[in-house]
């Protein structure tokens, strides 16, 4: 099922402006173009862009001008007599797409399917690529969040089509949402939602057309002789029943293979022998440059104008064409010919450098081909699995110089080289930390004797064996609370035969101040 974001950026020539305007200030240097927002204008400073002329005009605001009751379209010198210390820019067309251009290639992290929605917005498709954020809702979370941490307001919807997704991004009562089928949805927001240009609009709704919905319900005869055929074509689109193709934005610098196909393909069998050729062009330009692969993005492109993507990535670089291609069969059953696909395009989106040192040293016999096979096996491993359940969830744990046990443990990816710090030696640690501790109840003997027995998740143990008690106290440099918290563990054998990791937590004086029992870990 096609699934589509779409990302409104509401305010985005007055947020480009003030990016810009940080940078300079971080950089030390002034910006050229004109502009009279300074660098050190506090962030409420309500900021408006008008265009240039002898009669100027409101194009854009942000958020602090809207408030003020300043919004697009009004005259400048109206403006300056309600917000009096207003702040004015020259609108610049030009550089705001420019902005948006390299945003979109900055998208290009989320899907290799993303293109520039003028004048402020963005469209990114997700079809088959959003499992590698983990899911669709935290691949929007991680948008909204990176764009904010930029300086951008951004607001974000996904849906089934990318008219759908368009009119929920600008037009939705949630900033951001995920729809599953948008028709409620969509039926229920303005007739503006359809992109139909602000005069058909307001015709449509002085005849009595207030929301998508009564516009759906209307025979189509009437409206296009009326309006035309866009209306109909809009509603289709926006519905799903006639594509609304997007055109990718491509990086100027990347390494590429094509094949244009003479006939249309659409077996299984021929999409495999043109990815095997693809990978063999891409790799040979890979080695001449001394790169390796670390995202691919191959676009199918169909007859019907329509473009299908698979995006793979690897834990190191890679160029080995065994491997990649392996890689990119695995998703082919996430792409649908329709009518025939009569061209392919692969693209390493990431390529980092690549030397032949590790090869070199096998020829001359400077290192172990076992330990060499080996490590390209796991490598191998971790990129299927990445592909198919996400990267981030291919992790393997490493120390952190901590004494509190939760906080002595990190993810880190699974290729990462090793880390010089380790865990401690002298006490036992516990295969599996439960995150975070859950409350037990003990038979104790106080205070330093370890429990008799204790009842966790509803069950009675009896323990058999105890081992401590190790007494580890808080991090005082952290939180001042930590300064007279400490923990006793002990690791102990029930009478089944199985070992846990439980501590008692008290503050203050061990002997009256107030304790509590926890089970903090599970030993193999």
């Amino acid at each position: 099922m096609k699934r589509v974001v779409s990302v409104y950026l509401p305010t985005w020539p007055t947020d480009r402006l003030r990016v810009r305007a940080r940078s300079s200030k971080e950089r030390h240097e002034r910006s050229g173009s004109g502009s009279a927002l300074e660098a050190d204008e506090p962030p409420g400073t309500p900021f408006v862009v008008a265009s240039t002329g002898a009669q100027r005009v409101i194009t854009a605001v942000d958020v602090a001008a809207h408030r003020l009751g300043l919004h697009r379209g009004i005259p400048l010198a109206h403006a300056r007599a309600m917000v009096p210390d207003l702040t004015v820019a020259d609108a610049d067309p030009d550089a705001d797409a420019e902005g948006l251009h390299r945003l979109a290639l900055w998208a290009l992290r989320y899907s290799p399917m993303v293109a520039v929605d003028p004048p402020d917005g963005l469209w990114i498709d997700i079809t088959g690529a959003s499992h590698l954020m983990g899911g669709e809702r935290p691949l929007l979370d991680d948008l909204i969040r990176r764009l904010a941490a930029m300086g951008v307001t951004a607001r974000a919807a996904i849906a089934g089509t990318p008219g759908a997704a368009n009119a929920l991004a600008r037009f939705g009562h949630r900033p951001v949402s995920v729809i599953d089928d948008g028709l409620e949805a969509v039926s229920a927001l303005p007739v503006a939602a359809l992109r139909l240009g602000s005069e058909m609009t307001v015709e449509l709704r002085r005849l009595g057309f207030e929301t998508v919905g009564d516009l759906e319900a209307t025979p189509r005869a009437p409206l296009a002789h009326r309006f035309g055929t866009l209306p109909g074509r809009r509603l289709d689109q926006v519905f799903g029943r006639v594509a609304e193709p997007i055109v990718p934005v491509v990086p100027v610098e990347t390494v590429q293979a094509r094949r244009s196909l003479v006939e249309p393909i659409s077996t299984a069998e021929a999409l495999q022998a043109v990815i095997g050729a693809l990978v063999q062009d891409l790799c040979g330009q890979l080695e001449q440059q001394g790169l390796g692969a670390r995202t691919l993005d191959l676009l199918w492109h169909r007859v019907d104008g329509t473009v299908q993507a698979i995006r793979v990535g690897t834990a190191k670089p890679v160029r080995a064409a065994p491997h990649l291609t392996r890689l990119l069969v695995e998703r082919i059953d996430s792409v649908d010919p329709g009518f025939g696909i009569e061209l392919a395009i692969l693209t390493a989106t990431l390529a980092e450098q690549l030397s032949a040192e590790e090869v070199g040293r096998l020829v001359a016999g400077e290192t172990d081909p076992g330990t060499f096979d080996e490590v390209a096996t796991i490598a191998g491993l971790v990129d299927v699995l990445g592909n198919r359940i996400g990267h981030d969830r291919v992790f393997r744990c490493a120390p952190v110089e901590s004494d509190v046990p939760e906080r002595s443990v990190t993810r880190i990816p699974a290729l990462a080289p090793p880390v010089p710090a380790g865990w401690p030696s002298k006490w036992p640690r516990p295969g599996r930390l439960l995150t975070p501790p859950e409350p037990i109840e003990t038979m104790a003997l106080m205070p330093d004797h370890p429990p008799m027995a204790f009842t966790w998740r509803g069950v009675r143990r009896l323990i058999k064996r105890a081992d401590g008690p190790e007494r580890i106290h808080g991090e005082w440099w952290r939180r001042d609370r930590e300064m007279a918290a400490a923990r006793d563990y002990y690791a102990v054998e029930d009478h089944t035969g199985e070992r846990f990791w439980l501590y008692r937590s008290w503050e203050g004086s061990p002997d009256t101040g107030p304790m509590r029992w926890f089970i903090h870990g599970l030993f193999g």
